[in-house]
């Protein structure tokens, strides 16, 4: 599922492609991926300019000159592909936008996603539940430390929660518990003061690091987008069951944990 860096590189990569530019019609070929009838959809869609792209935890949300938004969640598989045609001729695409210079916008894997029109105020209600983002300048280390010091259980299924730090998710989970030394697992009322600064420091730096690299992605999302998915081989932990630790030269192992997968380092991660 894309994460933080995964949306913001979208952000990034689509809001010169985007904003501005006049939506001419939208073609729906999966009524479940929108949330009214597509008559409806794409005759409000029809004519409207896009102002900017925003993107809130791991979600992105379409600014449209009527004060309607666009909120898309790409869930389990979805991706995104803009240019004039898509990439494959015969892939099945949830919803299209062709915009007035002929270039698209093509919505993929959107069998769990949305892409939802809504007022200003429907998709503020709901992303109110969303946690802060990674990088809120109101979420400073001691502001984070304070959130953490509320909650109990494991760390992974915490770091995760949606409702704690917006963004976060299987793959980030694992990578900022292998950056600041502690196992996914570990308990939080257990943790020392020291580990939460890590893990604070390490939340920001994995982050920044990946959406530079492009996160994990495999899908391009031009013809010559080169920076998608880059971070795929650079992931120290995630999905690198049996190979070597690059920290310490241990064996990374898989277990499972709150029923997702748990990447770690038994060597150089502890438990608190």
């Amino acid at each position: 599922m894309p994460e933080w860096p995964e949306m913001e590189t979208y952000r990034r990569l689509l809001s010169p492609l985007v904003s501005g530019q006049i939506i001419a019609n939208a073609v729906v070929h999966r009524d479940k991926t929108i949330n009214e009838p597509p008559e409806t959809f794409a005759s409000a869609l029809s004519g409207r300019r896009i102002l900017y792209v925003e993107r809130r935890g791991k979600h992105l949300l379409f600014h449209l000159d009527d004060g309607y938004r666009l909120l898309l969640h790409l869930m389990l598989g979805g991706y995104l592909h803009y240019g004039a045609n898509a990439p494959k001729e015969d892939e099945h695409y949830q919803v299209i936008l062709t915009f007035g210079d002929g270039n698209r916008l093509f919505f993929g894997g959107l069998r769990l996603g949305f892409l939802h029109r809504l007022s200003a105020k429907i998709a503020q209600e709901q992303l109110r539940a969303l946690g802060p983002d990674p990088f809120d300048a109101r979420l400073t280390q001691a502001a984070f430390k304070t959130r953490l010091a509320k909650r109990r259980g494991k760390l992974k299924p915490v770091l995760v929660d949606q409702k704690f730090v917006s963004g976060i998710g299987n793959c980030y989970g694992d990578e900022i518990c292998f950056e600041a030394g502690v196992k996914p697992d570990a308990a939080i009322p257990q943790l020392a003061e020291e580990t939460k600064d890590r893990l604070y420091l390490a939340m920001r730096e994995v982050l920044t690091e990946a959406a530079a690299n492009g996160g994990y992605m495999d899908r391009p999302l031009t013809q010559d987008d080169t920076l998608t998915g880059g971070h795929d081989a650079r992931c120290k932990v995630y999905d690198r069951e049996g190979e070597a630790c690059p920290r310490c030269g241990g064996t990374i192992r898989l277990e499972t944990l709150a029923g997702r997968k748990m990447f770690y380092c038994p060597d150089c991660q502890r438990d608190g």
